[in-house]
């Protein structure tokens, strides 16, 4: 008997002996076996289909097992029971359901951003309300760990080595300065600070001297200089207000911008630079945070008015976005995405102070221009 187009031989056998011109004959092939006949269900008996010019043909009126049933039906046998098809026939394009429409993602792992920055913020409201000392000091390492992180990275991708020594320990005092003696001792610590650098350098080769120790002088601008601004504030009546005030609107910019711009964002503000930043995010922020200074200037600062406070918003969340575009500038040109690891959701200490750092000077100049020092 032929083989099958499933690639397995059949066992074929013939149907009532009361039918058909050929009545008694057997398949060719296999012989055949009355015990298997009685086991299998009789085929119909059709009319004469033979093919002509294969290895076998049958008598008129026998059924050929192997051979299709009408002359526009393909050759091929049944599968047997839990037979799986070789060559299965391609079944027509059924209909697909249409694909579920892909949620927005942040990027980052929401929960655990919202857990860390919780518990910084006790950390921070905690130490600003209970002793100030302790506040100042939570400034100065925030500034080392920034330093030690800008360094870092400017080592491994631009092989630029800006000592860190000097720039830590005159970062921290930098901040203690600006505590203790206003703005005469934190400029006056930023110069000594930049020469500390200088000299410092020039215990190793002169090969790339100029390059390192003008990162060098751009980290104590950058950082410490920055958030000593953050410990001058301190130091009015109200300062823990004052301190409260700053870092509240700078987080409820930094919100705004990134709820506004996550709904419906659709305009780039700086592709080149930070794609993900839209104009409408720009425009949240500027929202959020004039609607935050009115009440906080009104409600947390001594003698403050709200139209000032809108003023104060406005200046926030400018600073805000330039500061997050500037380090995106920076982290751009090393070629990474966040400047560490330290914080779960965030990044590194750096990817919080981006916008903090040029805030400080801001909201402590206009709040000294509209209430005073005081």
């Amino acid at each position: 008997m032929n083989e099958s187009s499933w690639g397995t031989p059949q066992t074929g056998y013939w149907g009532s002996s009361d039918h058909g011109p050929g009545r008694g004959a057997a398949p060719a092939g296999h012989a055949y076996d009355a015990h298997n006949a009685q086991h299998t269900r009789p085929m119909p008996i059709v009319p004469d289909v033979t093919e002509h010019g294969g290895d076998q043909d049958v008598d008129r009126g026998a059924v050929r097992l192997s051979g299709p049933l009408f002359r526009d039906e393909p050759t091929r046998a049944r599968p047997l029971p839990g037979e799986v098809p070789q060559n299965p026939e391609p079944m027509p394009d059924a209909p697909q359901p249409a694909p579920a429409p892909q949620k927005k993602s942040a990027g980052r792992d929401l929960g655990a951003a919202i857990g860390v920055g919780v518990g910084l913020g006790v950390v921070i409201v905690a130490s600003l309300f209970v002793v100030k000392a302790v506040f100042v000091g939570v400034v100065a390492v925030a500034v080392v760990v920034g330093l030690w992180e800008l360094t870092s990275r400017l080592q491994e991708r631009k092989g630029i080595k800006a000592p860190l020594v000097p720039l830590a320990l005159g970062g921290a005092a930098m901040v203690v300065t600006g505590y203790a003696r206003g703005d005469e001792g934190a400029w006056v610590a930023m110069a000594l600070t930049a020469l500390a650098v200088l000299v410092w350098r020039m215990a190793a080769p002169p090969e790339g001297y100029l390059k390192d120790v003008t990162a060098g002088v751009f980290a104590v601008f950058y950082v410490p200089f920055l958030a000593t601004f953050v410990a001058m504030m301190l130091t009015a009546d109200d300062g823990a207000w004052r301190v409260l005030t700053f870092l509240l609107l700078t987080v409820v910019s930094d919100t705004g911008a990134y709820a506004v711009g996550w709904r419906f964002g659709r305009t780039k503000l700086a592709p080149r630079i930070s794609p993900g930043k839209t104009r409408e995010g720009l425009l949240g922020a500027v929202t959020f945070a004039m609607a935050a200074g009115a009440l906080c200037m009104q409600y947390l600062i001594d003698d403050g008015s709200w139209w000032q406070g809108l003023l104060l918003g406005l200046a926030v969340a400018v600073s805000a976005t330039l500061g997050d575009l500037g380090e995106s500038m920076i982290k751009r040109d090393l070629g990474i995405k966040d400047m560490g690891t330290l914080l779960p959701g965030h990044g590194g200490i750096m990817d919080r102070l981006d916008s903090l750092l040029p805030t400080a000077p801001v909201v402590w100049l206009l709040l000294v221009l509209f209430v005073g020092s005081g």
